[in-house]
């Protein structure tokens, strides 16, 4: 889909011959809720990924297969993420010199005043 400055949505998955594949159009058309779900389905892979790759460095037995593919899957899996990435950041709004002046006013604030923002970690 189209973002509000009119650029391409990058989709997440290449097309013949490894090409990037683009979709033109707003709304919640098919391809987008395709394009959704895959990206959701791949981060979804990527975590399950992270995890068993901590499981299998902990362990620190491992043969030189296993770590090749390990690699393999986490290489493709890193792909897939900054794909993602580059797809939601391409379709993020443009900053207006409001925003930038907000941000300017929160930066001041944390120079010498508390922010009426707190921070949440989860």
């Amino acid at each position: 889909m189209t973002s509000g400055t009119g650029q391409l949505r990058l989709l997440p998955w290449a097309g013949p011959e490894g090409k990037p594949c683009y979709l033109a159009g707003d709304g919640p058309g098919y391809l987008s809720r395709l394009a959704d779900n895959m990206e959701s389905t791949q981060l979804g892979l990527a975590g399950e990924l992270i995890h068993e790759a901590k499981q299998v460095l902990d362990n620190r037995q491992w043969t030189q297969g296993q770590l090749h593919l390990l690699a393999v899957q986490l290489t493709e899996a890193l792909g897939n993420v900054h794909r993602i990435a580059l797809s939601r950041g391409a379709r993020l709004p443009t900053p207006t010199d409001d925003d930038l002046d907000t941000v300017d006013d929160l930066e001041d604030e944390e120079n010498g005043q508390e922010s009426p923002y707190p921070a949440v970690c989860r």
